[in-house]
């Protein structure tokens, strides 16, 4: 059997090849019955646009780009994945673009990236998503592109967000409840700002319960496993070592996890561990981690379909979208014993 074209959509459901072509690439002002009438004949046929020709009559490549600097796999998958999960439904391709955020030409290469037609738009991660020189570039150049988690200048597109020192918060109290006072607390990486809120939430929680803060207690990770376990061997070095040490992303908890062990330090018996994300790795390790649950592959899925809504002339209202992040007790944290 000869493939469907156009023409015979077009014929079938008794409406123009414009009609049609706007109806396929999901382009606004086409009325409901009109609509459901080419669809129908789309499924009837089973019509499979060509996407060279449907770029080429609509002059966009409908190809989304994400951009990526970030030492978590976990994460980036999750990203991916939720980026993915729209661009399917709606028809478009999705290009991965790992990129340098401290490369002085990142300008430069992301323009280029979107002057060459390889993308319509952008979906920045962290800390890309906070490079000022880059968001101020993209803006001059009139490219639509969506943030997750900006921190600085939010007016400058649509962005998704989680409350993330509401979540650090959380967490730290429910360490408190368990008993522990001496909480070792490791930093997310210092360009990715907003990890920066999860610190915030440590420090409210230990200055509601009137617990005064221990600087020993507090150290710089990079957001990945070794770092992680470079942090915990500073911590648990000390004359006096925390009893449950909360880590900015899973993979540096897991990095404490396993210092733990080498240890032989029982968890959570001697050393309670929590983390922040939800990756994979949070039930894959034993015991499994206790961590707050952030909807990444959702704020992807959402940042996407936002970003979408632009390219096709339709209102996107700020803030666009704010997650909510929830703590998940698994087996890493128990009640501080006593000594």
């Amino acid at each position: 059997m000869a493939k469907a074209t156009i023409d015979d959509v077009a014929a079938l459901a008794g409406v123009s090849m414009k009609t049609v072509s706007r109806v396929v690439n999901k382009e606004p002002n086409v009325r409901a019955s009109t609509r459901d009438k080419v669809q129908a004949a789309i499924d009837e046929l089973d019509y499979r646009p060509s996407q060279s020709a449907r770029s080429l009559a609509a002059n966009r490549s409908y190809v989304l780009g994400l951009l990526y600097d970030n030492p978590s796999a976990n994460y980036v998958i999750d990203v991916q994945e939720g980026a993915l999960q729209t661009c399917r439904r709606a028809g478009y391709d999705l290009l991965i673009h790992p990129c340098r955020h401290t490369e002085p030409e990142l300008v430069d290469e992301v323009l280029a990236l979107v002057r060459q037609g390889r993308v319509d738009g952008l979906i920045l991660t962290p800390p890309v998503s906070d490079m000022t020189d880059l968001v101020n570039g993209l803006v001059n150049a009139g490219v639509p592109f969506v943030r997750l988690s900006p921190t600085e200048n939010k007016s400058a597109c649509p962005y998704v967000q989680t409350n993330d020192q509401e979540a650090a918060y959380d967490m730290t109290c429910r360490l408190l409840e368990l008993g522990h006072e001496r909480i070792g607390f490791i930093a997310g990486h210092p360009d990715h700002k907003a990890v920066a809120d999860r610190y915030q939430g440590y420090l409210a929680a230990l200055k509601e319960s009137r617990i005064k803060l221990a600087p020993e207690l507090v150290v710089q990770g990079y957001n990945s496993f070794d770092s992680g376990r470079e942090c915990a061997k500073l911590l648990l070095d000390l004359s006096a070592p925390p009893s449950a040490i909360f880590a900015s992303n899973d993979d540096m908890a897991a990095g404490v996890i396993k210092e733990a062990h080498h240890r032989q330090l029982r968890i959570p018996g001697q050393l309670s561990v929590a983390g922040f994300d939800d990756t994979p790795v949070a039930h894959q390790i034993f015991p499994s981690l206790t961590t707050v649950s952030q909807p990444i592959e959702e704020m992807s899925c959402k940042a996407a379909e936002l970003l979408i809504k632009q390219l096709q002339g339709k209102a996107v209202q700020m803030p666009a979208a704010i997650m909510s992040c929830r703590v998940l007790v698994r087996e890493s944290t128990g009640e501080r014993q006593n000594d």
